[in-house]
């Protein structure tokens, strides 16, 4: 495979094209800026924050789902790589789990809080808040004179999210409860990236994660366990082996903990994980690409050599057959 990947880009070179890199970026301009979505029926505002790429024709757009207490403006250096790789990044901010729950509880209440918003019930509203914040960027897709009139590419969307962020793309992806008899699948969603996926507390996960459909790109890591509830980065490698009928794809890094995958610790204070943000970047481009834009050597590079030289060798990359069919 990388013998075939090396002459392929070879190829490439010899008609004049560069080889397929998903860390390249060009020098357009992003723009990024925030929003309220009004849920009229929920009586709900979810706020947002756009990234876009100035360009003049539509973006493919990624919705992106933060973990618990977390906010629209976490993980700004995806957001701003996905932008600069043309497309128009969302980042949903989902009211009663997000950061107004810890921010005015003392130090030693903090935990608590977080505990008690990890409910069913924000579970649902998060749920919800995805085709919401979609109808949405439809309305000001189409309206004269919007600031994002004509942005959205809405026949191209991906999904994604981190920790609780997962738990809601999974489910808007396709997951099922309650045996099959409950979903909450986004029909217009075309791709989903879980950071930090969960198995569901109930049930066999087999039943769940056959009804996902849409090409999947799991990540954690070898330390990727939960400050809250009783997930392990055992439990966490249950999820890509059930996806049987989903393309899809998991990197496990070696040593990477919850929160290797954003820009601040538990504690709240800044980080840069570039270890691992950068094959973050690399990965998820990619995936985006290929899935998204359908471009045919994204896919090459995701299913040959590229993407395990994107990683250190300590760190795991599988795809299942029905990735190695796409």
């Amino acid at each position: 495979m990388m013998k075939l990947l090396l002459l392929l880009s070879a190829a490439a070179i010899t008609a004049g094209a560069a080889p397929y890199d998903p860390l390249a970026v060009g020098k357009s301009k992003v723009s990024s800026e925030t929003y309220e979505v009004k849920d009229v029926k929920r009586e709900r505002i979810i706020p947002i924050r756009v990234y876009f790429p100035d360009t003049e024709e539509p973006a493919p757009v990624i919705l992106f789902s933060h973990g618990l207490g977390g906010s629209r403006d976490n993980n700004p250096y995806l957001g701003n790589h996905w932008a600069k790789r043309g497309y128009a990044v969302v980042f949903i901010q989902h009211p009663g789990s997000d950061e107004e729950v810890w921010k005015d509880e003392r130090p030693g209440k903090r935990m608590a809080a977080m505990t008690a918003a990890a409910s069913g019930e924000n579970f649902i509203e998060r749920n919800r808040d995805v085709p919401a914040v979609i109808d949405a960027l439809e309305k000001w897709n189409g309206e004269k004179g919007h600031p994002l009139e004509g942005v959205f590419d809405l026949d191209h969307i991906g999904m994604s999210g981190h920790s609780f962020g997962a738990v809601t793309t999974q489910a808007v992806a396709g997951q099922a409860f309650g045996g099959g008899r409950i979903s909450f699948a986004e029909k217009r969603i075309d791709a989903a990236l879980m950071m930090s996926p969960s198995i569901p507390k109930r049930g066999d996960p087999a039943d769940a994660f056959a009804a996902i459909r849409i090409p999947c790109l799991l990540m954690t890591g070898t330390l990727d366990d939960s400050p809250i509830g009783d997930t392990t980065p055992e439990s966490r490698l249950q999820v890509f082996p059930n996806l049987t009928n989903a393309a899809a794809w998991q990197v496990v890094f070696d040593k990477a903990t919850h929160m290797s995958f954003g820009d601040r610790d538990f504690a709240g204070k800044e980080q840069k994980e570039e270890r691992y943000h950068q094959a973050i970047l690399a990965l998820s481009t990619a995936f985006w690409d290929a899935n998204l834009k359908g471009e045919k050597p994204a896919r090459v590079w995701l299913n040959g050599g590229g993407a395990r030289e994107a990683l250190a060798p300590e760190d795991k990359w599988q795809r299942n057959a029905k990735a190695n069919s796409r």
